[in-house]
C-alpha cells in the first residue's frame, strides 16, 4: 500500500553538498519517505512515527551500537 504522501520532499539537512543526498516528506499518518534524490521516481523508504523517531534519535545520538 502506498502511503499518503502530504508534503513536498525536502533534501535532509545532513545530506552532502556534492549530490549525495536524500530527501524526506512527511506521510498522512505522521511518519515518512525517504528517497535518494538523484532518483526521484525510483525506490523508496516507509517509516513509520515510530521507526522515524527511533532513526533520529540513532543518528542523533550515534549510538551505531543500537543498530
Amino acid at each position: 500500500m502506498k502511503p499518503e504522501i502530504v508534503s513536498a520532499f525536502h533534501k535532509a539537512s545532513y545530506s552532502g553538498q556534492e549530490g549525495d543526498c536524500v530527501e524526506v516528506a512527511h506521510t498522512a499518518d505522521g511518519g515518512r519517505v525517504v528517497r535518494d534524490s538523484k532518483d526521484p521516481a525510483g525506490p523508496y523508504i516507509v517509516l513509520g512515527v515510530g521507526a522515524w523517531a527511533w532513526s533520529i534519535e540513532t543518528l542523533k545520538t550515534d549510538d551505531s551500537a543500537a543498530l
